[in-house]
């Protein structure tokens, strides 16, 4: 598979045929029920001492993907775009690597604020 439009495309082949506030819905509460797993997976390592359970771990990413792809179709955006708008805002906030004063200040907030 090449990125993230081929990804996206080839997900959207099994989602159910909804309109597309239902598609937003499903995607919401389908990227929230895949977080929780996948939170629950990395709990049990954590505060429970259990093998990381990465198999699992990966599958639930996978899963969150789904739903991504499934929101980024209803609200008619790539997913490459989404992920390229997500880099640049990062470029804004963090120049060149991440600091923990710039996280707070938010520099690419800031310019919307002035706008």
């Amino acid at each position: 598979m090449n990125g993230f439009d081929t990804y996206q495309q080839l997900a959207m082949r099994t989602a159910k045929p909804m309109e597309v506030q239902d598609d937003l819905l499903h995607a919401a509460l389908g990227l929230t029920g895949e977080a929780g797993e996948f939170a629950d997976c990395i709990k049990k390592h954590w505060a429970y001492a259990q093998p990381l359970d990465n198999q699992n771990a990966v599958e639930e990413l996978g899963d969150l993907l789904w739903y991504v792809a499934l929101a980024c179709n209803a609200l008619g955006v790539s997913m490459q775009e989404v992920a390229a708008m997500n880099i640049e805002k990062l470029r804004k906030r963090y120049p060149n690597r991440y600091q923990h004063d710039l996280a707070a200040f938010r520099a690419d907030k800031q310019l919307e604020i002035q706008g």
